[in-house]
């Protein structure tokens, strides 16, 4: 694996790693979306982990990662369409998809080591 896979790989690590951070102790919806503090930082987590990905891309198509469109999809509404994002689906991505995501790029990472 090219060493900036690796990099980019270990981003996106470390961001789902920081929104668990963020969030942790939040439990329901109505006190994520009223602290606008925690719920920022978890936008920007999902930026660098989209970010990470297009880069990963670039330097390797082979490289899978399930949800990858919409992954980035998400980071583009987020930064260009920020008023068209619910928060109801960045709140389900925290609840839903994350673990799944630290997962998969944990595999990864072991595979090419």
């Amino acid at each position: 694996m090219p060493h900036d896979v690796k990099k980019y790989l270990q981003d996106i690590l470390g961001s789902i790693d920081g929104i668990k951070s963020h969030t942790n102790g939040i439990k329901k919806f109505v006190d994520f979306v009223s602290n606008r503090l925690v719920y920022r930082a978890v936008e920007r987590e999902l930026e660098i982990i989209a970010e990470a990905i297009t880069r990963i891309n670039k330097v390797d198509g082979s490289i899978e990662i399930s949800q990858s469109k919409k992954i980035i999809g998400l980071r583009n509404r987020v930064i260009h369409a920020y008023d068209t994002i619910s928060e109801d689906i960045v709140w389900g991505v925290v609840v839903n998809h994350i673990d799944n995501l630290k997962t998969e790029v944990e595999e990864l990472i072991k595979k090419f080591e």
